[in-house]
Parts: C-alpha cells; structure tokens; sequence
C-alpha cells in the first residue's frame, strides 16, 4: 500500500479514476478530441506542498508515496504490470509468462524482449535479481534505510531465493505454500527492475550500496537515472517548482507524442486552482472548498469523479515510546473505539465534500465494487456517538479533570499533526477536534507539509502520537488487499505499531492456498477483524475531483484506478 498525497481525495494527479471502469463520471464535451494530436508540454499539478523525493524505483518507507511511484513508473517498467480490473497484462509487463506449481511455493518467470534499456541493453534476469537482493537487504534490521513494501508479498522472509537462470528465467521459491495470485500480485508486482550495470556500484557490500542509492535517490540527475525502459527518461528540474521528463525514444512500448510532462509544485489550492482557470495548469484537481466555483472552468477544462481503490484514516501510535507515553493507552481498543465515535464521517462527506464520499469502517472499500469486498459484512460497530464514547472511557476507569480524560494521572491530550495546505483538510481536523473534546479528548492541531507528515511517523515513534494526512491508502502494490503491510507486526507501512496476533494469523491465512471460495473467504475473516478491531481511525473514503484541460485527452480514459497512476505516453494534446 501507499501513503496518497493529500489531495488524492480531493482529484489530485495520483487520484483520478476513469468511467471506463465503471465508476460515475461527469464530462464536460469537448469540441477538440477528434483533432489529430500534436505534441506539446503538459502541466500536471502535484497536491499541494509535495514533492517528489525518492526517484529510485524500490522506495524506502519515508518515501512510500504515490507521488514518488508515479516518477518511478514514468521511468521503468514493473515486473508484472496490473490493469484496471486487477489481472495481470502481460503486453504491459516485462514478463511474459509466470509459471507455478500446484502448492504455490515455485515460480518461473520468463523475461520478453520488447522492453529495453535505454542504452540498448536488455533487461536481464540478472537486473531482477539484484532489484531482489536490494528489497531484501532493505527489508532487514538496521539497514541504511528501511524498504516501504517489507511485510507485504511475503518480504522478505517467505522468498527463499531469488535465482537467475540463464538471461531471461528467473526462478523464485517460497518457503511455504501460498495463494498464487495473491503471491504474483503483491510479490511479484513489487519488483521494478533497475539496470544492475548501472547500479551496482559495491557488489561485495550491500549496505555500502544502500547507503549510495539513499544519497542519490532524489537526484534524478545523477548518472545511473539516465538508463531506463520506461516511457519518459527525466529531464530536470528546479526544486519546489517543477520535475520535467521528455519522452524516452527507445521506449518499447507505446511511445508519448507529447514533448514534455512537467509536475508542477503547488503552494495552496488556491493557487492550484488558478492555474487551472489561466491554462498554467492542464491537469489537476478541484479543491472541494472550491466546488461553488467549478463552473467558472468549464470554458478551459472539464470535470470528471469517482473513487480509486483505497481507503482513508488516521494513524495513533500504539509503540511504547509514543510521545507523552500514550502508546500503550491507543493499543487499548475500548480507546480506539471511542476515538472512533468521536469522528462524524457523514457529517464529513455532507459539509466539506458536497455529498461525494462513503462511510467506511475498515481497509477495503465499497466503492468502487471489487470482488474483495464483503457486503454482508456487520458494518459500523462504532458508529458516530460522542456521548456513548465519552460513557465508554468512563467505564474503563477514565475521569474528566478540567475537562480532559485522564486515568492514572496520564491525560488523553495529544497532538495531531495533519497535511497544511488544504483548506478542507483543516477543517476536517477542526471537526474531529471539536467532536472529541465532547468525549474529554483534547487534540493540538499541529499542521505539517505533506512529506514531513510521512517523514515524522516513520522515523522515530517518540516524536508523534497521531497524524492524519487527509490522502489515505491506495493498495499500491498491496493489489491483492490482505493487509499484511500496513498492519502486520513490525511489517515497514506499519508506522503506527499496530500489533495483533490474530490480524497477523488472519492475514497470513488470507493468502494460503486453497479453492476460490475457501481464499475469499479467508480474506473476508481478515477483513471483519480490521473492522472489529480498529486497527487505525476509519474516515470516509471520498470521490475524487478532476479536472482536465480540453486540450489534452485520454487523461480518464487511460487512468488506471488500481494502481492509482497515469500513463502520460498514452495523452495527446491539441494545444
């Protein structure tokens, strides 16, 4: 799974979803879609106060963002590359063909030809396996930096070895029987292979290796980014500005006809927006504190929403060393329960995003429909009720004292760091602050940029007690969504301690063997213990708003919602 930017609930670059998915979608016409494409520079608008900050492809956890995946796949291809409806597209994928045995422990890959270097290299077996030894170096103890994806795919303890036979067969084995689709979604579709002749630079010292990928990983200009087999190579940059790639010519797929992409830096929706009305901007979001105003673009741009498979909440950090000592009080799920009851998610879709949201109460969304989701699941076990919250503390011993909760002498007091930026994410956080306090709950709101949000959580837990970025999760590339890392123990995604053995038994259970039905059902037991148990805050999951300039086209439609990215090679403009 990814950390979203904060905006992606509210139609950022990396939250668009396409009708042709099924989703709803509100188009304005366009008179010029029909016109032969001609090729241009294209702006897209990052969320607001983001950046871009880990350019190489296996991302360490205070870089595991959907900002950055989506640089990474400008510029390489992934293993196994997942389409709209969660299957695999070998056409789209550097392998061409994945075989398994019968148990699951045993997989052959094999490697085509079409994706090249750009130096006109092949990709190599031997490129996929030292990708691998860097996710797994990465994934251990007390490495340089820490690998984002470490808990997910059976990373790294359940991949035995990583084998390379001949150039283009790689040979993975598990150590124990799993789910193979389970297993080829959110194993196999970690690896985005990186030029091992480029890269490695310390063959006899992986950690001296680490240590040079980290000091370059947001350097896009450095030396080894210039070899890819992605659509777009990167081009340059001016930090808090813009991040421009041109097309790569030797790309072996389908090949970009605009000039350039530029991401552009955003320092308040309002400006965002602006860009939008002037055409500064030609990809972007309408920010819902700005949904009376839409109309004022129609002559520029059209609108079109949905929701991207994901979900939204809240972090409380139940280690042991939170800040002020509450870890042990958030790893109390009574405490949890209340937090929960104290937060209106109705009220939120109402009042700051125009009705465009659904309630939800654990990781896999309703909308939009997938095969993963349970319907007759008992929904809403907490439901909004700050009095019945407040009852509840007071049952386990909690007391007001000046009006705050307070057990032990220790007071349920704490800050709340959360996304700057955003107007609609402030007055989120404003609501819940207000709701609480009726509980005896009292929140600092502490607002914070984006990437310090992320970066606080994940490197010391004695520095943060919650935090509430406003983006939420999308299952990138936790594609088959078992949970396992961002809730199993000690799992890298995990920044907030979270720690069952019965999500753990669940989720491991959630991705063994077995029939169709026998595999869904494992995944619905996981899915009502997340729910049961709260493992994070729930927040309503909310439609996207998008919007696109008339002069750049197939935006929507080649959106994946899945993997929660564009694909810019496939635009064309008429500017």
């Amino acid at each position: 799974m990814k950390n979203v930017s904060p905006f992606i609930l509210s139609a950022t670059i990396l939250g668009l979803i396409t009708a042709g998915c099924g989703q709803s979608s509100t188009t304005a016409p366009s008179s010029s879609t029909s016109t032969s494409p001609a090729p241009s520079t294209v702006v897209v608008a990052l969320p607001v106060q983001t950046t871009p900050n880990w350019f190489f492809p296996v991302l360490a956890s205070t870089g595991f963002t959907d900002t950055n995946s989506q640089m990474n796949f400008m510029m390489y291809k992934p293993l196994v590359y997942i389409s709209k409806t969660d299957g695999i597209d070998y056409a789209k994928s550097l392998a061409t063909n994945i075989q398994y045995n019968s148990s699951g422990t045993r997989y052959v890959i094999t490697l085509g030809s079409k994706y090249r270097w750009s130096n006109g290299k092949p990709v190599t077996a031997q490129d996929v396996v030292f990708t691998w030894d860097i996710i797994k170096a990465a994934s251990e103890n007390n490495a340089p930096w820490s690998y984002g994806g470490a808990g997910g795919g059976g990373i790294p303890s359940d991949w035995t070895s990583v084998q390379a036979v001949g150039s283009h067969k790689v040979v993975v084995t598990l150590a124990h029987p799993a789910n193979q689709s389970w297993f080829i979604h959110n194993g196999l579709a970690q690896i985005i292979p990186v030029p091992k002749s480029a890269w490695d630079k310390y063959p006899n010292n992986m950690n001296q290796e680490l240590t040079y990928i980290k000091s370059i990983a947001n350097v896009p200009t450095a030396a080894p980014f210039k070899i890819v087999d992605g659509p777009f190579q990167f081009s340059q940059m001016q930090p808090n500005n813009y991040w421009a790639f041109t097309p790569n010519p030797h790309y072996g797929g389908h090949k970009a006809t605009i000039k350039k992409i530029e991401f552009q830096y955003e320092t308040s929706s309002a400006n965002e927006f602006a860009g939008l009305k002037t055409g500064t901007v030609d990809v972007g979001y309408l920010p819902p504190s700005l949904w009376d105003s839409k109309s004022s673009l129609n002559h520029v741009d059209r609108y079109w929403s949905g929701y991207a498979f994901g979900f939204n909440m809240a972090r409380v950090n139940q280690s042991p060393d939170a800040l002020g000592g509450l870890g042990p009080v958030f790893s109390q799920r009574y405490v949890r329960a209340a937090l929960e009851m104290g937060i209106d998610q109705q009220g939120i879709i109402n009042s700051f995003y125009h009705g465009q949201g659904v309630t939800e109460d654990g990781p896999v969304p309703s909308k939009p429909p997938t095969q993963f989701y349970d319907p007759a699941l008992s929904r809403a076990p907490y439901p909004f009720n700050p009095q019945a919250g407040k009852k509840l503390l007071e049952a386990h011993g909690w007391h007001m004292v000046n009006g705050v909760m307070t057990k032990n002498g220790i007071k349920l007091a704490f800050p709340l760091i959360y996304t700057s930026g955003s107007n609609t994410i402030t007055d989120v956080v404003q609501l819940v602050k207000t709701d609480w306090a009726k509980e005896g709950i009292q929140v600092t709101l502490v607002p914070e940029p984006f990437d310090n949000v992320i970066q606080t959580m994940h490197s010391n837990p004695a520095k943060w007690d919650a935090a509430f970025w406003g983006g939420g999760w999308t299952y990138q590339p936790d594609y088959y969504p078992t949970g396992g890392e961002l809730f199993a123990t000690g799992s890298a995604a995990n920044a907030g301690h979270y720690n069952s053995t019965t999500m753990n038994r669940l989720i491991q259970a959630s991705y063994a063997p077995g029939t169709p039905a026998q595999t869904k059902k494992a995944l619905f037991a996981y899915e009502a213990w997340a729910v049961k148990d709260i493992p994070y805050l729930w927040f309503p999951w909310i439609a996207q708003f998008n919007e696109t300039a008339n002069t750049v086209h197939h935006v929507e439609s080649t959106f994946n919602p899945i993997t929660d990215l564009y694909y810019p090679n496939y635009w064309t403009t008429t500017k």
